[in-house]
């Protein structure tokens, strides 16, 4: 990208009341939006100059360089603006394949669907991993949503679990399983169950894949047996509530009981 000789061109750009101008970002390669952020009028010029994802933050109000402290910088290889003068879109090369806070590759990854929002992307790398607990992270755009996303995966999950029951078995395996009956989803449930040990046993520290693919099919399957007795995901993750303060010794004995 070669930048003009003067910062004329920054006059062509039609910054809001507050200076502030939308930045979408955009994969070079796939063409696939990746995030939306704030410039003003220096970062705007940073990212020109440096060729890097620079943007403001409107709830810390300083200009931040993307990836300062996840270490996944954007290679900036062109910069548009829309007719209206109004929109800049960043052609550029996602360092770390993730530009998401939440550990994903884009920010976009909740698709709307008949029962709502659902998340279609995986997460590639822990946000903790990434900032540690207490970390600022680097977008100004981030929501509580994300916080609760994995309880309303599994929530979600239950929902679709129960709407299939009585589909046709021809076309959904859920319903599939329940047409087979309790059994036949024990038995999914047992042979899930067998195969993430023996993934467990198969992976280090570095090669986790196979487990958590593994895990995740237990999981399906035990969302699957739950909804045979109507009970909702949502009812586990309760009792895991209550058990927080209790000694593990003593929650035991008291089933026992």
């Amino acid at each position: 990208m070669q930048l003009a000789a003067t910062t004329q061109w920054l006059d062509d750009v039609k910054f809001d009341a507050h200076g502030l101008i939308p930045a979408i970002a955009q994969d070079r390669e796939t063409g696939r939006i990746l995030m939306v952020a704030w410039m003003n009028r220096e970062a705007l010029l940073l990212t020109a100059e440096r060729q890097q994802g620079v943007y403001f933050s409107r709830s810390r109000q300083k200009i931040w360089h993307k990836g300062e402290s996840s270490g996944h910088t954007q290679d900036v290889h062109e910069v548009r603006l829309d007719c209206d003068g109004d929109v800049i879109v960043l052609q550029i090369t996602q360092k770390g394949g993730i530009a998401c806070h939440t550990g994903r590759e884009s920010c976009f990854y909740r698709v709307l669907t008949p029962e709502g929002w659902q998340i279609v992307d995986a997460v590639k790398k822990d946000p903790e991993a990434i900032y540690g607990s207490a970390a600022q992270h680097d977008h100004s755009h981030a929501d509580k949503a994300a916080v609760n996303e994995t309880i309303d995966v599994l929530a979600q999950l239950g929902r679709i679990v129960q709407e299939r029951k009585n589909a046709d078995p021809s076309s959904s395996y859920v319903a599939s399983l329940y047409h087979k009956g309790l059994n036949k989803i024990l038995e999914k449930v047992g042979e899930e169950a067998l195969e993430t040990v023996l993934a467990a046993k198969d992976a280090s520290e570095t090669d986790t894949q196979d487990l958590i693919y593994e895990t995740a099919d237990l999981w399906f399957h035990a969302i699957v047996m739950l909804g045979q007795f109507n009970v909702q995901p949502q009812a586990v993750l309760d009792e895991l509530s209550r058990r927080f303060d209790l000694s593990g010794l003593v929650e035991k004995a008291s089933r026992e009981q």
